[in-house]
């Protein structure tokens, strides 16, 4: 924690913002990807710390957020209907689908059970021979090194009644679909740390040379975060689009290489729909054949689900860093935390609930 502190000196995010003003000379675009980094700049403010001529924009970095709602229906439809112990991280089970939510389901009798990690899931099939075990794996880069061993585990244990529920994405694919557009305005890129620390710094290298964007891998906390924006803007402001890596402490240029092998033994890229943003193909991590017999979608038939998302709800639009929060109709109305229409706004790294807990935007 003490060392986690220094990021937070106040003196320092001074230090670092004061050479952000001296360093900006012209008006910058840039997206920060993920939605812990969001949460930093709401919760501290950061942003108002940036020189005027800074805009900053938030991405597709919320993995919950980014969970199409037909996704959360064949989660809820494993509980209820198929009679499964359902296991998943407690961010998930207020994530709102077409019917309810998990928590809901679970209020009804399903059995759903909230775990720390997919090896508890693992651990419970273990326990329960007699029941099928579904684990509800959704997430970036990040933990799919975490999901790919629990299905390793489960083939060496001979578990049979365990299975993923699969919903990975990867944020390279996503970036080039929001770059690509010909009115996208990003003219920087802050990437996330945690994602670089599994899959390492290379895979953003042809993203900045193609589309002449600097991406520079940015920690969580004020110093990191502010730290990073400056490296992004001296680039812009000497006409250069490299990588660069402000989160030396914990990111490294290869990654992690037995993490990143563990998830290509397990998984394989495939069309991944976004929810919001839609179809997007490579963007998603699907379980190869060699471990079919651990997908739940196959094991109990349920790419017959599909689903709409709600028509108030705007959250592709703040994804993809074209709307804000504020900018939507229902805002605070008849969105809340309380009663959420999309998933923003109830996630730990959504936007929305970022926005509502700091008291950004109208009552």
């Amino acid at each position: 924690m003490k060392y986690k502190d220094i990021y937070q000196k106040p003196e320092l995010v001074k230090a670092v913002a004061e050479a952000l003003h001296r360093t900006t000379t012209k008006n910058w675009t840039l997206m920060e990807v993920c939605g812990g980094q969001t949460h930093s700049i709401v919760k501290y403010g950061l942003d108002a710390l940036l020189p005027p001529q800074i805009t900053l924009l938030h991405g597709p970095g919320c993995p919950v957020c980014v969970t199409p709602v037909e996704k959360i229906d064949r989660a809820i439809a494993l509980a209820k209907d198929h009679n499964v112990i359902l296991c998943s991280f407690g961010d998930m089970l207020r994530v709102p689908g077409t019917k309810g939510d998990l928590l809901a389901a679970r209020s009804e009798g399903a059995d759903v059970r909230v775990v720390y990690s997919p090896l508890d899931a693992v651990k419970i099939a273990e326990n329960n021979l007699q029941r099928e075990v579904v684990f509800f794996a959704v997430g970036f880069e990040t933990t799919a090194p975490a999901n790919a061993l629990a299905i390793l585990q489960a083939y060496r244990r001979e578990l049979l009644n365990f299975s993923l529920l699969v919903s990975h994405v990867m944020v390279p694919p996503v970036l080039q679909a929001l770059l690509k557009e010909p009115d996208c305005k990003v003219q920087g890129i802050l990437a996330a740390g945690h994602v670089c620390t599994v899959m390492g710094t290379r895979m953003y290298e042809p993203l900045a040379e193609r589309y002449q964007v600097p991406i520079v891998v940015t920690g969580f906390e004020p110093v990191d975060i502010l730290y990073g924006v400056q490296m992004c803007v001296r680039q812009l402001e000497e006409g250069r689009h490299e990588v660069e890596n402000a989160y030396p402490r914990v990111v490294k240029e290869d990654g992690n290489l037995h993490a990143r092998y563990m998830v290509q033994q397990v998984f394989e890229t495939e069309q991944r729909v976004w929810r919001g943003i839609g179809a997007l193909p490579g963007s998603g991590l699907g379980i190869r054949k060699e471990y079919a017999a651990f997908d739940a979608e196959k094991r109990f038939c349920l790419q017959e689900i599909h689903s709409e998302e709600c028509p108030d709800c705007i959250s592709g639009l703040i994804l993809q860093g074209r709307a804000s929060p504020v900018d939507c109709p229902v805002y605070k109305i008849q969105c809340t935390p309380d009663h959420p229409l999309g998933a923003p706004m109830v996630s730990s790294e959504g936007v929305c609930a970022a926005y509502y807990q700091y008291g950004r935007g109208a009552k």
